[in-house]
């Protein structure tokens, strides 16, 4: 999804003052259980150091969202088997290895409040566990026996990849459109969502449309889900985003909300950005600056309206399927998404 939001959006209704994921947990919880016992059983190898360096980011307290949504959606849609316990598996497995691979990239040192496994273990055992896991998860697919459900996640890789050379490129190029950006999280952000939740319908037998209502959802929450990360990286600290507060800012990634902040900014202050975003300024006292900067021209209030327009979409995707646990569980998801930055 490339469209850029509308200015006027509207904000998602506040029925709960708290959301959370409890629902969404509460619902999955024996089937996680499931989940947790292929992964488990899956990273396993006779090299001790790929369970090892595995286990250190997936037991690294995660939500695990992805999987969970997998379990929801199968929820919603009436599915009573068992194959969608391995294809949540794969959907973490894919999500775990993209992990790896963008700390190496990005040179993090914190992820989850604990040290980055390139760190500990050094970038190219992180590189080489990340393509295990990936392999793993398309043995997963495989054993579906489905090759639509194939088809999806496959190209779910492909799009992810993508999108992370297409973020590689725009690095440290103020000049970065919105809706490049935009086309950006769509990608590596966004398309595992939408293929964790479509791939519900399809081993159920559920109709095509069934089928795009879930790929609307899942694409609209990960773009929603991103763009409040986007906002909290110059909002909150590490010890509640479980990363470096300003580590966006400090690689030099333009994401939303210097965008907007860019665009709106007097000639001194797109010098600033220009330089900062090279690399020129990256001290405390510059992400203050830039912060201000942000918070000044409305760019973090207006990147979290774009979120919660988002998760207004994805919401409204939902209307075709009927009341229940389910379709409560996945709303609240997505208002927990958004509540994050508050």
């Amino acid at each position: 999804m490339t469209a850029v939001a509308p200015d006027n959006v509207d904000p998602i209704g506040s029925a709960k003052a708290e959301p959370s994921l409890t629902p969404i947990l509460t619902l999955v919880a024996d089937g996680m259980e499931q989940v947790n016992a292929v992964i488990i059983d899956r990273m396993q190898s006779r090299i001790p150091l790929i369970p090892e360096l595995a286990g250190h980011l997936i037991a690294g307290g995660g939500k695990r969202l992805r999987p969970m949504l997998t379990l929801a959606c199968a929820d919603l849609v009436g599915y009573a088997g068992d194959r969608h316990y391995k294809l949540a598996a794969a959907v973490e497995f894919i999500h775990t290895a993209t992990l790896l691979h963008d700390d190496v990239v990005d040179g993090s040192g914190l992820r989850r409040g604990r040290k980055t496994a390139n760190i500990i273990w050094g970038n190219s055992a992180s590189v080489l566990v990340g393509d295990f896991l990936f392999s793993r998860s398309f043995e997963l697919m495989v054993e579906a026996e489905s090759l639509k459900v194939l088809h999806i996640l496959s190209n779910a890789s492909a799009v992810i990849a993508e999108g992370e050379v297409n973020q590689l490129t725009a690095q440290r190029k103020i000049d970065t459109s919105e809706e490049q950006y935009l086309d950006i999280i769509g990608a590596k952000t966004a398309a595992l969502f939408a293929a964790a939740c479509r791939i519900s319908a399809v081993v159920a037998g559920r109709s095509e449309e069934e089928e795009q209502a879930l790929d609307v959802y899942g694409s609209n929450l990960g773009i929603a889900f991103q763009l409040i990360d986007d906002a909290i990286d110059y909002e909150s600290d590490g010890a509640t985003m479980g990363k470096d507060a300003g580590d966006d800012f400090r690689d030099g990634k333009v994401t939303l909300p210097v965008i907007l902040a860019y665009a709106r900014g007097s000639d001194e202050d797109k010098a600033f950005w220009k330089a900062a975003i090279a690399g020129h300024k990256i001290s405390d006292e510059d992400l203050a600056h830039a912060t201000g900067l942000l918070r000044h021209t409305g760019a973090i209030a207006d990147t979290m309206a774009r979120a919660r327009h988002y998760g207004q979409m994805a919401i409204d995707a939902l209307d075709r399927f009927d009341a229940g646990a389910a379709k409560a569980a996945l709303i609240e998801a997505v208002e927990f998404a958004i509540a994050r930055a508050y």
